[in-house]
């Protein structure tokens, strides 16, 4: 057994503790062979032979969780960027830019280089979309499953086949997918918006997961056409079908454009389904309402709020980086808590607004079925963040480039990957 570390005088947000709450409790913190094994009141006596860290009053987080990305989309602006900032624009360069570069190395070395972004930044678990409609399934999902093997015990890989709705109509195809997918231990997705048989479509996905045994990820309403109302068609299903696998909606972003007496109603539905949503703040505030010369009317996010009121799991996630869909990003899951707080208002009362931040850990963990849970407790590993900021607003004020990164309660490498190293994929 190695000696002791205690992490003095941190300040420990109790949303991060299994009882959870909204209080600040400056603390210490025991860790031993990569576990925490206590944590007391600041200044319980140490061990002579512990190593101490004082944290000088700052904030500890878990290792953050990031449910939805898309590994597979990443760092490929800079061959192929959003000719207008639009959805359809971002959806036809990335079609191209599929068609012509996808490869396995292609994809594989763009995949670990955000990987190893997240890594750096203090992320554990990642869930991506993996775009899987012939051929580029049987190319991208191999890769996804050497890099799982390569980065076990470092961050925890789940994956989703993303699929649009056409070829979700294509029940031959699905179950092809699904086989794939089941092979991999992966989840089956799709993405589904304003379509004319946006509903067959959904109908077509939840039965296919049922008779293949998986949970469910999808895209969802990803649009601002208040015609687009695919969420309550996907809660109406499950509650119909009496689907048992797990649901995950992301972006519902028409949601917040529906009027106030439908919106009310799909909410209470999503609960009642037991469906729980995930907001892309930063990709729906750069792709929603975007049009020529026009300064956007709204902020493109779904109404978490709401939603968590009414008792669905809500999370917050990263989405895409650096590809079509959002020109920047970087996998880091303090800039989503802190970007989704300022977009959604979700820092008053103040007092409550660490309660969010579970949003970017133990919510996620839990509805991703992931091993790491996201909490700070004894008996948990040791994955934490430790931040210099003492409060909400030193935190939300900086990016915390100086945080300290403890992985099984050793401090990692924190160096970021330089963009440079991508530069022969890009055509330069």
């Amino acid at each position: 057994m190695s000696n002791p570390t205690f992490l003095r005088n941190a300040t420990l947000p109790t949303a991060f503790t299994p009882g959870s709450g909204d209080g600040l409790d400056r603390v210490d913190i025991a860790l031993e062979d990569g576990v925490i094994t206590a944590i007391t009141p600041s200044g319980s006596p140490v061990p002579d032979a512990a190593t101490v860290h004082d944290c000088d009053g700052g904030l500890i987080f878990p290792a953050f969780v990031d449910l939805h990305t898309h590994l597979d989309k990443g760092q490929i602006w800079p061959r192929r960027s959003n000719p207008d900032g639009s959805f359809m624009g971002a959806l036809n360069a990335v079609m191209a830019d599929r068609e012509a570069n996808w490869s396995a190395d292609d994809v594989e070395r763009r995949m670990e280089f955000a990987i190893r972004c997240a890594y750096a930044h203090g992320t554990a678990a990642i869930r991506t979309h993996l775009d899987s409609a012939p051929p580029q399934g049987a190319i991208t999902w191999p890769v996804f499953d050497r890099l799982r093997s390569r980065w076990a015990g470092r961050i925890e890989l789940q994956a989703v086949a993303l699929l649009g709705p056409d070829p979700l109509l294509d029940r031959g195809l699905v179950d092809e997918v699904a086989a794939t997918v089941k092979t991999y231990g992966g989840r089956l997705g799709g993405a589904i918006s304003v379509h004319e048989r946006a509903a067959d479509a959904i109908a077509a996905v939840v039965d296919a997961a049922g008779r293949h045994g998986l949970d469910l990820d999808l895209h969802i309403d990803e649009s601002e056409d208040p015609a687009s109302r695919s969420l309550r068609s996907l809660a109406d299903t499950v509650v119909a079908t009496g689907f048992t696998g797990s649901v995950v909606a992301g972006h519902c972003c028409s949601l917040a454009i529906h009027d106030e007496a439908f919106a009310a109603a799909t909410i209470a539905r999503v609960a009642e389904a037991g469906i729980a949503v995930v907001s892309l703040p930063m990709c729906n505030l750069y792709l929603q309402d975007r049009h020529a010369g026009r300064t956007p009317r709204w902020r493109g996010v779904t109404p978490v709020q709401e939603l968590r009121q009414a008792g669905v799991s809500v999370c917050l996630a990263s989405d895409n980086t650096r590809d079509p869909f959002y020109a920047y990003g970087d996998l880091d899951g303090l800039e989503v808590l802190r970007e989704a707080a300022r977009i959604a208002h979700l820092d008053h009362p103040m007092e409550e607004a660490f309660g969010w931040a579970r949003a970017v850990s133990a919510t996620p963990a839990r509805i991703g079925g992931f091993a790491y849970r996201g909490e700070i407790a004894p008996g948990a590993s040791a994955d934490l963040v430790l931040f210099r900021a003492r409060s909400w607003t030193e935190l939300m004020a900086r990016p915390q480039s100086d945080r300290i990164v403890l992985r099984s309660g050793r401090v990692i490498d924190r160096t970021l990957p330089d963009h440079r190293e991508l530069d022969d994929l890009m055509h330069r």
